[in-house]
């Protein structure tokens, strides 16, 4: 059977992103949107990916991936299927991890599928911190990544990008990625040895 290739690509730059590097301190950015740094790191990413022929486009729930998705593959000209899960969404640790209702982000990409998340599809379980965040274990994260490549593994599409974020990233493929740095991965197949693994 053909191995299936995929590409992560990690979101432009947020404000939250443009902010804690400097103070060291959680601004306080729930749900942090794309800065004008990152706008622009988004269209200037997207003329390299308007040549490969996606087939499905999977994107974290997160508004700065949703952002980055819509500027990256809005009129792209495979007119991949866009599917929304928050199954790559990134580990919450911070304000900016925290995501918002399906039927508030439906206000802002009305044209994205939202219905079957959950209304808190993020990591909310947990005792909160001083910041009202319950920060997710490193655990659950990488079960969740297993859970991941089961969930590509399973999918028929042989070229699928993923649009996400780099605490998931890095546990998925011991990458740190830049914002709006992609890598290539290819999802082999193997069956014979129990489950799915990925190689830069």
């Amino acid at each position: 059977m053909p191995s299936k290739i995929f590409r992560c690509i990690r979101h432009g730059q947020s404000t939250f992103n443009a902010i804690h590097p400097i103070t060291g301190i959680d601004p306080l950015h729930f749900d942090a949107r794309l800065s004008e740094l990152g706008h622009a790191q988004v269209r200037q990413s997207r003329a390299q990916f308007q040549e490969l022929p996606f087939d499905l486009v999977v994107t974290s729930p997160l508004t700065r991936a949703l952002q980055t998705t819509a500027g990256l593959f809005a009129g792209h000209r495979s007119s991949p299927t866009i599917l929304v899960t928050a199954l790559h969404r990134e580990r919450v640790e911070n304000s900016c991890d925290v995501g918002r209702l399906p039927a508030e982000l439906a206000l802002d990409f009305p044209t994205l599928s939202l219905a079957h998340l959950a209304d808190v599809w993020w990591h909310a379980d947990g005792v909160p911190d001083a910041r009202g965040i319950c920060v997710e274990p490193s655990a659950m994260v990488s079960a969740r990544v297993e859970e991941f490549k089961c969930f590509l593994a399973s999918r028929c599409e042989r070229l699928i990008a993923v649009v996400g974020h780099g605490t998931f990233f890095h546990h998925l493929t011991g990458r740190a990625l830049a914002n709006c740095e992609s890598i290539e991965w290819e999802l082999a197949d193997t069956s014979t040895d129990g489950g799915p693994f990925a190689r830069v």
